[in-house]
């Protein structure tokens, strides 16, 4: 297969938490355990962080003196305004939020202002990175995952969530099983998770940092994704290739084509060979569009 690009990937940091993350599954899953997975999503999270609070954080974990007086400097004074119709309304000072757009607010939200959420969890293994948190349960049966779930853990999740004045977004936090075939159709006992009385939705996958994942860790509706969006860049390719030389075809492929094949393909690279003959096609294709080789042609020499 060719998306491992001459096996030379460039390190990121989604791939180490995406195989970490893989990694306490598949290691659960060989223990005949079911991982109950919940994805949290914080309402306007970083326009909700408290700022002193935040300093108060800042200051427990180490940071004081003059580091943390440009840090106060660096959150503080700042003021925004609204303009609607022509008309600017009066500044306001901002005392709550990090600057939107900046390097330092996913750090300040992920590494200091929820840091110690795990250590308010009696059960759940807590991921967090940049704006995506996840919890994973652990349990034998339905009712031994709901009971750490939804009685246990959600309680001390809703008491540090009031403490930390952050709230969540029922309708886009979810939660799923993920297991083998076997030992989820086993279980007969439908899971159901609530947070203040609100059933979350389970789905049967969700994304995460970018991937696809499904419960049974199969990949296919991701790959399914990275094939769509792939035939879309070779759509554009196709359609501007008489107008552009091929130097040109070559900077847009390595643009919007290779890196969906790229992107964690260590994660999910243990896939079929079904499916793996899917994205060899569709480089294939590429190859074709680019050079102009005809259907009949092997593309192994290119």
């Amino acid at each position: 297969m060719l998306f491992f690009r001459n096996g030379k990937l460039k390190p990121k940091r989604e791939v180490t938490a995406l195989l970490d993350l893989k990694n306490q599954w598949c290691f659960n899953i060989d223990r005949g355990l079911v991982n109950g997975v919940l994805f949290l999503d914080f309402k306007e999270a970083f326009d909700t962080v408290d700022h002193n609070l935040l300093l108060t954080k800042l200051e427990y974990m180490g940071v004081r003196g003059q580091s943390l007086e440009w840090f106060k400097s660096y959150l503080s004074n700042r003021y925004q305004a609204v303009f609607i119709n022509d008309v600017l309304s009066k500044h306001e000072q901002i005392k709550f939020g990090l600057p939107q757009g900046s390097i330092l607010g996913p750090l300040l939200f992920s590494l200091i202002y929820i840091n110690d959420l795990s250590s308010n969890l009696d059960f759940a293994t807590t991921r967090m990175y940049a704006g995506d948190t996840n919890l994973t349960f652990t349990a034998c049966s339905i009712p031994e995952l709901q009971e750490q779930m939804s009685v246990l853990d959600f309680q001390c999740l809703k008491n540090w969530m009031i403490a930390n004045k952050l709230t969540l977004n029922i309708i886009k936090t979810e939660f799923m099983l993920v297991g083998t075939r076997q030992r989820i159709a086993t279980m007969i006992v439908n899971m159901h998770a609530f947070i203040n009385g609100i059933s979350l939705n389970r789905v049967n996958c969700s994304k995460c940092l970018g991937v696809e994942i499904d419960e049974f860790l199969t990949w296919d509706t991701h790959i399914a994704s990275v094939s769509k969006k792939v035939s879309s860049g070779l759509s554009i390719m196709r359609k501007i290739k008489p107008f552009v030389p091929i130097s040109s075809l070559l900077i847009i492929d390595q643009s919007v084509v290779e890196p969906y094949f790229d992107y964690c393909s260590t994660v999910w690279n243990g896939i079929g060979d079904n499916i793996a003959d899917k994205l060899q096609k569709l480089q294939n294709r590429a190859v074709r569009v680019i050079t102009g080789a005809d259907y009949l042609t092997s593309t192994k020499e290119y």
